[in-house]
C-alpha cells in the first residue's frame, strides 16, 4: 500500500517513480502503514493536482506534499495508541444523560474485573454513559493491579454525576488525585467498594495526605475512609477466604429504596465480612448486616459464637458535607469482590445505590434488570491473581 501511496506523489509531481525511489521511501515510512482508505484519499488528491492545468512543478511539488502530509496526519491520528480507559456510552433507559465514572485500582479483589461488568450491567440495562479507569502500568500500557501510583483519566471525574470506587493503598500523584479530590468537595455522590474504605495511602508531607487511610489530624482522621465512606480499615471479622458474607436486611430498613427487589440471603459473597466499629460515625444507616458463613458456598450455615453477634454492617448510607458546603449522598458496602457479582442480590444492591446515590430512587424498579452482561467469568481474589498483559481495549472484544 505504502508504495502506491507513495508513487501516487511522484505522479503528482511529474516525477518517474522508479523502483530504487519508491523502496526508498517505502523502508522508512512504513509503520506508518493505516487503511486503505487513508491511502485512496492521497492517490485522488495527487491524481487530481497532476491533471490540474497550469501548475509549476514547484506549485505541483508543494501541493503533493501537502496531499501526502495530509494523509500522514491521518493515519498518524488512527494509528496513535488507544486510551487507558473504556467508555460504555449508554442509551435509552432512566440513566440516560448521566455520567458514572468507576475507578478500579485494589490488589486483591479484582475490580479490574468487577468495575466493568458493573460499567456493562449500568449502560445496557439501565442508559448509563459508564467510563472505566484502571491502574495502568506505564512500561506497557497494561492493567497492573498491583502497580500503587498511576490511574489515568481522573480528569474524567469533571463530568462524572456518581463515581464508583475499588481501591485499595493507592499513592497517586498529585495531578492524579486532584480531580478525585476536586469531585469529593463538590459535594457529588459517591459509591466505596470493598478496600475503598483504605483506598489511599498518601505519605506525610504530599498536598493530599489528609485523604490517607492513617492521616492522624483531628480535622480530618483516618482520610477518605472515615471521613466520607464512614469507616477506615479495621480487621477481617470473618475468617479470610475460609468464611463467607451472607447478607441479611437491617431491622426496620427492609422498605428502603436500595434494598427494593432483594430479601434475606439474596446477597452474597465469598468475600468475608469487615469488622467495623459501631456505632458508625454520624448519620451513617446500616442497611445490610453480614452473616458470616462456615464456607464459600451460599448455602452454607452460619457460624455460631460472636461472629455473628453482633453481625457487622456490610452495607450502609451515610452523608458528606464537603468543602463546598454540599451535601453527597454516599454509599458504601465491604463487598464487592468480582466473584461477589455472580450473585443476583450484590448485583442488585449497587444497582439499586447507583439510582438512590443519584436521587433516582423513584425509578428503582421492584425487580430492576441486573443480568450479567456478556462472559463474565471472574477469577478468585488473591494478590498477584489478576490476568497479566491485559490492556484496557481488550475488554471491549
Amino acid at each position: 500500500m505504502m508504495s502506491n501511496f507513495m508513487a501516487a506523489g511522484f505522479y503528482a509531481v511529474g516525477s518517474k517513480p522508479t523502483n530504487g525511489k519508491v523502496r526508498f521511501l517505502h523502508k522508512r515510512l512504513r509503520p506508518l502503514l493505516a487503511c486503505r482508505r487513508l491511502e485512496t484519499m492521497s492517490v485522488w488528491m495527487t491524481s487530481t493536482i497532476h491533471h490540474s492545468k497550469g501548475l509549476t512543478v514547484k506549485i505541483r511539488l508543494a501541493l503533493c506534499l501537502m496531499a501526502v502530509g495530509f494523509g500522514f496526519g491521518l493515519i498518524a491520528s488512527a494509528a496513535k495508541a488507544a486510551d487507558p480507559w473504556i467508555v460504555f456510552e449508554g442509551g435509552d433507559g432512566p440513566g440516560k444523560g448521566k455520567h458514572i465514572v468507576l475507578i478500579s485500582g485494589d490488589d486483591e479483589y479484582r475490580s479490574e474485573e468487577a468495575l466493568p461488568q458493573l460499567a456493562k450491567i449500568l449502560s445496557k440495562h439501565h442508559g448509563f454513559k459508564c467510563t472505566v479507569l484502571f491502574p495502568i502500568d506505564p512500561a506497557d500500557g497494561s492493567i497492573k493491579p498491583d502497580h500503587q501510583t498511576n490511574i489515568p483519566g481522573t480528569e474524567a471525574l469533571k463530568s462524572a454525576d456518581l463515581a464508583i470506587l475499588g481501591l485499595r493503598f493507592r499513592n497517586l500523584p498529585d495531578e492524579q488525585m486532584q480531580p478525585f479530590v476536586d469531585y469529593i468537595e463538590a459535594g457529588k455522590p459517591v459509591i466505596g467498594l470493598r478496600t475503598s474504605t483504605h483506598a489511599f495511602n498518601i505519605p506525610k508531607g504530599r498536598k493530599f495526605e489528609k485523604y490517607g487511610w492513617t492521616y492522624g489530624g483531628k480535622e480530618y482522621e483516618q482520610g477518605f475512609g472515615r471521613q466520607v465512606l464512614g469507616e477506615t480499615w479495621i480487621s477481617h471479622h470473618g475468617h479470610h477466604a475460609v468464611e463467607g458474607t451472607r447478607g441479611l436486611l437491617a431491622k426496620d430498613q427492609a422498605s428502603h429504596p436500595i434494598l427494593r427487589g432483594i430479601k434475606d440471603g439474596d446477597i452474597f459473597g465469598t468475600t468475608d465480612v469487615y469488622g467495623v466499629r459501631l456505632p458508625l460515625p454520624g448519620d451513617s444507616l446500616p442497611l445490610v448486616l453480614g452473616q458470616v458463613t462456615a464456607t464459600l458456598k451460599d448455602d452454607s450455615p452460619a457460624v455460631e459464637g460472636k461472629k455473628n453477634d453482633p453481625m457487622m454492617p456490610v452495607a450502609w448510607t451515610k452523608s458528606y458535607m464537603s468543602e463546598s458546603g454540599k451535601v453527597a449522598r454516599i454509599f458504601t458496602t465491604t463487598m464487592g469482590a468480582s466473584e461477589d457479582l455472580l450473585w443476583e442480590g450484590t448485583r442488585r444492591l449497587i444497582v439499586n445505590a447507583s439510582y438512590w446515590c443519584l436521587s433516582m430512587e423513584g425509578k428503582i424498579l421492584e425487580k430492576s434488570k441486573v443480568d450479567l452482561v456478556g462472559d463474565f467469568k471472574p477469577l478468585r481474589f488473591k494478590f498477584g491473581g489478576y490476568s497479566k498483559g491485559v490492556k484496557p481495549e481488550d475488554l471491549l472484544k
